[in-house]
């Protein structure tokens, strides 16, 4: 989304996206996360308690999937598969392994999904906004930056940028499948506000943080595999 054919990054995109990014999240604040909560959000659906309803069932079952814990999990198996593969099929030659995986698709989605679980990480005790959670308990929402508390650490939605930073690299790897992959990292991020883990504001940030770091990791990438 922000990165040109020849693999340059389009930093007036990027910073017309951060600037509408910014506006969503004051909106968010001022009173459109609580309303869109209210639409979104399913009462009886939350990812503590069993639920027999199929829809809450799908989104709880997509959380567990599409975590960062399950992306960086399966993407760093998938390198270490292709390395060893890549190794052995010449003779046990590791250092022309390691040159294959650097240009390899699954290192570009492993680091594409590496940098947006490090970068949400870090903002999220930075941050340190209360999830929904809160909200619904004491009729309030607060921040505690400097806090590792999960029910302080809602902005922003790391399952949303893990998933954007994953889908969307597979989408620019992948353009034939392009739109099945924005559109399972657009229900991921729905998944999150239904379930009633984050607010819209929450994933709408892990979203563009997500797009970021898909684009980034390859225009770097491609940079330096080009030398």
């Amino acid at each position: 989304m922000f990165i040109k054919y020849d693999n340059t990054l389009k930093w007036k995109w990027i910073a017309y996206g951060a600037i509408i990014t910014f506006a969503l999240i004051v909106l968010g604040l001022l009173g459109l996360d609580k309303w869109l909560y209210s639409l979104i959000h399913n009462p009886m659906c939350n990812p503590w308690v069993y639920v027999s309803t199929a829809l809450c069932s799908i989104c709880i079952f997509i959380g567990k999937i599409f975590s960062a814990k399950m992306w960086l999990i399966f993407t760093f198996l998938s390198v270490v598969a292709f390395f060893i593969y890549k190794a052995v099929k010449n003779e046990n030659d590791f250092r022309y392994a390691f040159i294959k995986i650097k240009n390899s698709y699954v290192f570009y989605v492993f680091c594409s999904v590496l940098m947006a679980s490090l970068t949400t990480g870090i903002l999220k005790v930075l941050i340190g906004r209360s999830r929904p959670i809160i909200y619904e308990a004491l009729n309030t929402s607060v921040f505690v930056p400097g806090t590792y508390e999960y029910v302080f650490n809602s902005m922003p939605s790391g399952h949303t940028a893990v998933s954007f930073a994953g889908l969307v690299m597979i989408g620019m790897l992948f353009p034939k499948i392009k739109w099945a992959t924005w559109t399972t990292a657009i229900l991921v991020a729905l998944s999150r506000l239904y379930v009633g883990v984050h607010w819209a504001s929450d994933v709408i940030f892990g979203a563009f943080i997500g797009m970021i770091c898909a684009d980034v990791v390859k225009a770097v990438l491609k940079k330096i595999n080009s030398k």
